[in-house]
């Protein structure tokens, strides 16, 4: 599978706004409708495009207290921990990672209240020997 430059502008647009309509995208792009929409169909027949999602905005976002749970696993946990984990739809990503620590969870929460409760679920896993968690005070960009 190649991609293209003209595709990964494509995905930066897609970035910005999943939504935006293929004249716009088309235009923005300097190329035809027609072929926007080919290499839309190509690139989610090839895979590269999962699926399309929601961004919340700047003020919902900033309503929830957002944090990375560093997770020490058991030897041998891997596996049943992220199967429990991924169960947790708090938990909005999970990543591997190297160091003192095997995993990185980020988890969003209402409140530092239902934090406190998630961060306590988190450490009570089968598997899980340690956990030390970092409030995210704010973020300067996402993309």
């Amino acid at each position: 599978m190649t991609i293209t430059d003209k595709d990964r502008a494509l995905l930066d647009l897609l970035g910005e706004n999943a939504r935006m309509p293929t004249a716009t995208l088309a235009r923005r792009l300097g190329l035809s409708r027609t072929t926007v929409q080919a290499r839309l169909e190509r690139l989610e027949r090839d895979g590269v495009i999962a699926g399309y999602g929601v961004r919340l905005s700047d003020t919902a976002e900033a309503a929830l207290v957002k944090a990375h749970v560093l997770i020490t696993l058991a030897p041998r946990a891997l596996g049943e921990v992220t199967a429990a984990l991924k169960a947790i739809a708090a938990i909005r990503s999970l990543h591997s990672v190297s160091g003192s620590f095997d995993l990185i969870a980020v988890v969003h929460a209402g409140s530092v209240g239902e934090l406190d409760m998630l961060i306590d679920r988190i450490g009570t896993l089968a598997g899980v020997e340690r956990t030390l968690s970092s409030i995210i005070l704010s973020t300067r960009f996402s993309r």
